[in-house]
């Protein structure tokens, strides 16, 4: 069997200004990237490209930010104009272009779920057309995983819902201060489901209504255990709103610890996060991240019963946004670049 060839090229190597293509430009993350890079000091948009086979199109939405048409994807075009390219795209076409543009020397940011699992049966489980990605492949959860992202050619950016579960249970883990049974209750907003309409999320079926889908079959649970080293039970649910998720996770103390070592453990962990917000005992809403890079994070204590809120914008610290961050260290930018 032939075993892929991936070229590295050094990294942290410039100072000006980065030449960026987005594949998957016209999808809900596609867009938000490309308001994103197009007001990057460091960052000049060279491609923007449709999924595999998509006809070029204007794009509405991004007037005065990508006045040419998005093209179909062209992957000569894509990586001779390029030094790194953004993958919006759906999970198969991610793990087809990726090891290919790979090879020619392009650092990649994949938004898809395609390269996230390490485990190799899990990820034919949840991924089946994803190839063995390079052992350097980094996990893309910015606050958790710098050092990583800082020399990785390929990024995959971490997923929505593990995004906001991760960073509110990883550092109480790691610090051995939480016990199982870990419940995640997830709730997303419709964009969360990309732009093509299904039933499910149709304008009928979602509006006035809750509903909760993939119980202990969502690929995002796999992500989350991969992370925490540990079970959870993990719900999501569907909310009539264009953008956010709200996780409200349930989780017990160890006997004798208190709540000031949970707020201790996170401060910790978040002390030098610009997009981490600590509230505490005020715990946060969807309507106070919508449209930013923060994750909010709050939570009480009582009997040794742990509650925490986390809430993020699917669309920006759950994809796009989180894909500039991790760009910005990649390449030796301030981290805040583009996303304040």
């Amino acid at each position: 069997m032939s075993r892929a060839v991936y070229l590295v090229i050094p990294m942290n190597t410039y100072a000006d200004v980065v030449r960026v293509g987005v594949a998957g430009a016209t999808g809900y993350s596609g867009v938000e990237l490309m308001r994103l890079l197009a007001r990057h000091p460091h960052a000049r948009i060279a491609a923007a490209m449709g999924a595999p086979g998509a006809e070029p199109r204007r794009v509405p939405a991004l007037r005065r930010v990508w006045d040419a048409t998005v093209d179909g994807l062209d992957l000569d075009r894509l990586a001779a104009d390029t030094d790194a390219v953004f993958l919006a795209l759906p999970d198969e076409a991610a793990a087809d272009l990726a090891p290919r543009l790979l090879d020619r020397g392009k650092r990649v940011f994949d938004l898809s779920g395609a390269f996230r699992l390490r485990d190799a049966a899990q990820r034919r489980r949840w991924y089946p057309h994803t190839p063995e990605p390079p052992a350097s492949t980094a996990y893309g959860l910015t606050e958790r995983y710098r050092h990583a992202i800082a020399d990785a050619p390929l990024v995959a950016c971490a997923g929505c819902y593990p995004t906001a579960a991760i960073l509110a249970l990883q550092p109480l883990v790691q610090a051995e201060i939480i016990e199982e049974p870990i419940i995640i209750d997830a709730k997303s907003g419709i964009s969360g489901a990309g732009k093509k309409p299904t039933e499910r999320t149709h304008f009928s079926e979602c509006h006035d209504s809750v509903s909760a889908y993939g119980v202990f079959s969502h690929r995002h649970a796999a992500e989350i255990e991969q992370e925490l080293g540990t079970l959870v039970t993990f719900v999501p649910h569907l909310v009539p709103l264009d953008r956010g998720i709200f996780e409200t996770i349930y989780a017990r103390l160890r006997p004798g610890v208190d709540g000031e070592a949970v707020e201790t453990a996170l401060t910790s962990a978040y002390a030098t996060s610009p997009f981490v917000r600590l509230t505490g005992n005020d715990l946060p809403e969807i309507k106070h991240v919508v449209h930013t890079n923060f994750c909010d994070i709050g939570w009480r204590v009582d009997r040794g019963q742990l509650v925490m809120v986390v809430c993020i914008d699917n669309l920006v610290k759950g994809a796009a946004g989180q894909a500039v961050q991790n760009f910005n260290v990649a390449f030796g930018f301030d981290e805040t670049l583009g996303l304040n």
